[in-house]
């Protein structure tokens, strides 16, 4: 399956050379191994996106609901997962 979500400039960038392959994301939706993740460069200041986009194989998820990034309801209800890629 292949999942499509948002990514801003700067971890688009350290995702595109290889130094960073996580993403700690709100588990509001399923990805499991073999998924492919399909990260769309997006600017927060202009509201666009940039036309940059890459896609990476899911190789492990983990979830949890330990951290406290996002708002306390929305943890409550989904909890994290954590989504390594090659």
């Amino acid at each position: 399956m292949k999942i499509e979500k948002k990514i801003w400039p700067e971890y688009f960038g350290m995702v595109k050379s290889g130094t960073k392959n996580f993403e700690l994301r709100l588990a509001d939706f399923r990805c499991k191994p073999g998924d492919v993740l399909v990260l769309r460069e997006w600017n927060p200041r202009s509201r666009e996106y940039t036309g940059r986009r890459i896609e990476k194989r899911v190789r492990e998820v983990f979830r949890t609901k330990g951290q406290r990034f996002y708002t306390k309801k929305d943890v409550d209800r989904y909890g994290f997962q954590v989504i390594g890629f090659r």
